[in-house]
């Protein structure tokens, strides 16, 4: 970096590769399938397992459940091949976001906590998160959508926050006998029974006692 040549050690340039994820997880899916009805096959070899091509599996052509995911393991193949190669190969798949790399830690605070052009939207540095903690769909956004959608996500956070109280306070004014009778006056009447019973109720024990009190 012209900033910080000499603590500079390397940087990652960000591409988008959300499709190819995707083929890759395509994969990935049909091989698990593959591998169940090989095994399934080896348990029973009286007879090939066969699939339906359609939704879930549910409808559709009735074809050999091998043949069809071998075939389709090697169009997703093809597709992943020719996807990387676009990658690489063009300039429209890279991310304006990198990562870099410094040989020591005070060198990464001073870059990420300092301005490093005139204009200061041109730059914007930060800490770098853990790969894992990375949601990389998200760094094909651009950062102009980025910062709209933090803005509609607080605007609806506070309104949901807000009329969350309405339930939550009309539900607490209900904690006590006084305020039940006072939002439904018409229980009003069978509170105040429901009260002198459980009154009766706790005096009985004490009546007994005192009726069967040794002379």
């Amino acid at each position: 970096m012209v900033n910080h040549q000499d603590h500079y050690l390397t940087h990652q340039v960000v591409y988008n590769a959300n499709k190819l994820t995707k083929l890759v997880n395509e994969k990935k899916k049909e091989q698990n399938w593959l591998d169940y009805y090989q095994l399934k096959y080896t348990r029973n070899q009286s007879k090939r397992p066969t699939s339906k091509t359609g939704f879930l599996g549910l409808c559709g052509k009735t074809v050999d459940a091998i043949d069809f995911n071998t075939s389709e393991i090697e169009k997703l193949s093809k597709k992943i091949s020719d996807e990387r190669m676009n990658i690489i190969g063009s300039t429209k798949y890279i991310m304006p976001a990198t990562f870099v790399s410094f040989r020591t830690r005070w060198a990464a605070a001073v870059c990420a906590q300092t301005q490093q052009a005139r204009n200061p939207t041109v730059w914007l540095t930060e800490w770098a998160p853990e790969p894992r903690d990375v949601y990389w769909d998200n760094l094909a956004i651009p950062y102009v959508s980025l910062s709209i959608r933090r803005l509609i996500a607080a605007v609806a956070f506070f309104f949901l926050t807000f009329f969350f109280m309405i339930p939550i306070a009309f539900v607490q004014s209900l904690a006590n006998i006084e305020g039940i009778e006072k939002a439904l006056p018409f229980l009003k009447s069978l509170i105040e029974t429901l009260y002198k019973a459980i009154l009766l109720i706790d005096d009985l024990p004490m009546v007994d006692d005192v009726g069967h009190r040794p002379t």
